[in-house]
């Protein structure tokens, strides 16, 4: 159960910061920043927990890598997406009255933006958090929040820079991307999830990837 709360409390200010950089704050560059760093944070405060994954594609691409009990996967997953819906509604409270227009992508660029960076960040996560040539190092958490900014600020502006099926599933319920348009975050992500992890395995082909137990996270960190 740990693991699940340490999930929730991650994606929640992961999508609180989103959501209150996003709508009616005029942050500019800061958002960001700010996103980032909110991810770093959050990493570095539930990886020796939970493994801080706040992200069902990067659970996706754990799975995948060996690092993550399938028992553990749904849970996950819905802690996660909890967590966001959760998030929106605080945010909603905390800038009621702020007018939110939905964001517009282009079908096309959108899809390639999310799979671009989605793949980007499980490709770090696997690299920065589970690989044993860096087993122990203590940058990971910032690694991870750093290429999450590094996306948004070279992508958001074309498909909104969710990178995160749960922060698509958070910017939809506050109006910053239209319901019609989830699906382009969907399918990128996992898609992105799944090659990541795939082309992890390809070149890291004598990595250990038998699942830990259950009571430890779901990939290695600092001790």
């Amino acid at each position: 159960m740990n693991k699940y709360i340490a999930e929730f409390i991650g994606t929640f200010f992961l999508v609180l910061t989103i959501g209150c950089t996003g709508v009616g704050a005029g942050a500019g560059v800061i958002a960001p920043l700010a996103i980032g760093a909110a991810l770093m944070v959050m990493v570095f405060a539930g990886g020796h927990i939970s493994g801080a994954h706040y992200n069902p594609a990067v659970t996706l691409g754990v799975l995948i890598r060996g690092k993550v009990n399938g028992a553990d996967v749904v849970p996950y997953m819905v802690a996660q997406l909890a967590g966001a819906m959760i998030a929106a509604l605080a945010v909603k409270f905390l800038r009621a009255g702020v007018a939110v227009t939905p964001i517009t992508p282009h079908v096309g660029p959108a899809l390639l933006a999310e799979f671009l960076f989605t793949f980007a960040l499980v490709y770090v996560v696997l690299n920065a958090a589970t690989a044993e040539g860096t087993s122990g190092n203590s940058f990971y958490g910032l690694a991870i929040g750093m290429t999450v900014m590094t996306g948004a600020f070279a992508v958001g502006d074309i498909s909104g820079g969710a990178f995160n099926p749960a922060v698509a599933l958070g910017i939809c319920l506050l109006g910053i991307s239209s319901w019609a348009n989830i699906w382009i975050y969907l399918l990128a992500d996992f898609t992105a999830a799944v090659l990541a992890a795939v082309i992890f395995q390809l070149i890291n082909p004598r990595m250990q990837t038998t699942p830990i137990a259950t009571d430890e996270p779901p990939y290695e960190t600092p001790r």
